[in-house]
């Protein structure tokens, strides 16, 4: 067995669970057949098969299993037989029936077909690392991911779990790995890659089995293009796709690995290529997060004070001498993306103030009235009028030092980081940005809530049960649509 995809998450190092004490947890949510009028049923299921443990135990490292059943009743054989009644009605009553008939009558329509509805069994597979805190979820999509978690929290109690944060961007980093033609220690860039542009065209160039040559990259990047995935190998045992969102996908192992498992026996070749694959991707992790700055909040122990201090003054050193590289090699790019896209929707607000002399939101508000439907260039005429009212400087020439950057502000006004504490219920300081976050971007997870409001993954879950609780989001196994209402907050 080898792990294709993995959702990465982050669990304190040396996490004092046992293997019994989590199959004890997980019992009570243990999976069970659906019943012939379940659409869908989740549970916890033994990763070896009926009879065995939940959680199955090998070197420290566990493993479990969630099993989903999923009755299949496409929407169209819903619709079929729900319009042949429909008709039946009509010509019994002299009439068709309304939108409220029809709901109910499709929903009847459902309940007397669901029993005969093929069901469909799938397994999602989570590794749990309590040595090195890790754990990874099997899943390609970070929806599935969300409700292997979801369950995971009802099932453990204050489960201490946070998602894997980095000091670097993974599309900076990645960026910066294909123009300076140079891997990070340990790995070796593939021929799979995606730039994609950052402006409002969203164009993007895909690399398939095709040599990254170091002068066609350095044109894409010059033109405003980064790198959003990027296939890897680590020290020629697995290879995997690195996308912008940390998510490792296409996890393959090399001959390297395979040849170690040849030879034993059936019985024994579980547990070894789980404790092969546990070992090495531990490893991988680690290197992958080292490669990309460390993680976020790590507090590194030192031996001493000075020896702590010595390595504070080399990593501000070393961060300085990249900042400057950086700005040099990125300079002229961002006054050729300044000069085409913020500076004439500059002069178009400046012009219109000069003749109606209304002021720069007012003007750039006009301005976005006038443009035809589904234009993205409304959202540019509001930052030039913000560029009016406060000019951002230029970026520094030469030798000048680096300008002082504006704070960054969260969705509460506050300095980003200072997030007010709070228990993820109706009355959490963050429920109505929260909320906010959720009707803004018509869609709801979990990880959208934490990725807008910086906080942990217990406190963002928390907020979407209140917020499905109120009626202001609808969820079924963890899938959360956002509810047509208006009015404030509950």
């Amino acid at each position: 067995m080898f792990f294709k995809n993995l959702q990465i998450y982050r669990l304190p190092a040396r996490w004092a669970m046992t293997a019994a004490m989590l199959e004890q947890a997980l019992v009570p949510q243990q999976f069970t057949p659906a019943t012939s009028m379940d659409l869908v049923r989740q549970g916890w299921a033994a990763p070896r098969g009926a009879g065995a443990p939940l959680v199955h135990a090998v070197g420290g490292q566990f493993l479990l299993q969630l099993k989903t059943e999923k009755k299949l009743l496409p929407s169209t054989v819903v619709n079929q037989v729900a319009a042949a009644r429909a008709l039946e009605m009509e010509e019994a009553q002299g009439f068709a029936p309304g939108k409220k008939a029809m709901k109910e009558l499709k929903e009847r329509v459902t309940d007397e077909l669901l029993p005969r509805a093929f069901a469909i069994l799938t397994t999602t597979a989570v590794w749990i690392d309590p040595v090195n805190g890790w754990l990874v979820v099997d899943a390609a999509s970070p929806a599935k991911a969300d409700e292997v978690i979801k369950l995971l929290l009802k099932s453990v109690d204050k489960l201490p779990l946070e998602s894997l944060r980095v000091r670097r961007s993974p599309v900076g980093a990645m960026t910066e790995w294909l123009q300076a033609d140079e891997s990070p220690a340990g790995f070796t860039v593939d021929q799979d890659a995606i730039m994609r542009a950052t402006g409002e065209s969203k164009a993007q160039v895909a690399y398939k089995r095709h040599t990254l040559e170091a002068d066609d990259i350095r044109r894409h990047i010059a033109a405003g293009k980064q790198c959003t995935r990027l296939a890897m190998t680590w020290n020629d045992k697995i290879s995997f796709v690195l996308d912008e969102s940390l998510a490792i996908k296409s996890v393959k192992a090399l001959d390297i690995l395979r040849e170690c498992a040849i030879g034993e026996a059936a019985d024994e070749r579980f547990d070894s290529d789980f404790t092969l694959m546990t070992g090495e991707l531990a490893k991988m992790l680690t290197d992958l997060v080292e490669a990309l700055g460390g993680d976020a909040d790590a507090a590194t122990p030192s031996a001493s004070p000075a020896v702590d201090g010595q390595q504070k003054v080399e990593r501000a050193v070393n961060l300085t001498a990249d900042l400057y590289k950086l700005r040099a090699r990125y300079r002229d790019v961002l006054n050729e993306l300044y000069d085409s896209t913020v500076q004439p929707a500059v002069a178009r607000v400046r012009e219109h103030m000069a003749q109606t002399a209304e002021g720069a939101i007012k003007s750039a508000l006009t301005l976005a009235k006038e443009l035809p439907g589904g234009s993205q260039s409304a959202d540019l005429l509001l930052v030039a009028a913000v560029e009016i009212m406060e000019p951002s400087p230029r970026p520094a020439n030469g030798h000048e030092p680096v300008r002082e950057q504006r704070p960054v502000l969260s969705l509460n006004g506050e300095a980003a980081g200072a997030v007010p504490p709070g228990d993820g219920s109706a009355t959490d300081p963050l429920y109505d940005q929260a909320v906010e976050v959720v009707r803004t971007n018509q869609r709801a997870s979990i990880s959208l809530v934490q990725r807008h409001l910086r906080i942990g993954y217990n406190r963002a879950a928390r907020l979407i049960e209140s917020m499905e609780a109120a009626g202001v989001v609808k969820g079924t196994q963890g899938v959360y649509t956002v509810a047509t209402v208006t009015g404030a907050a509950a």
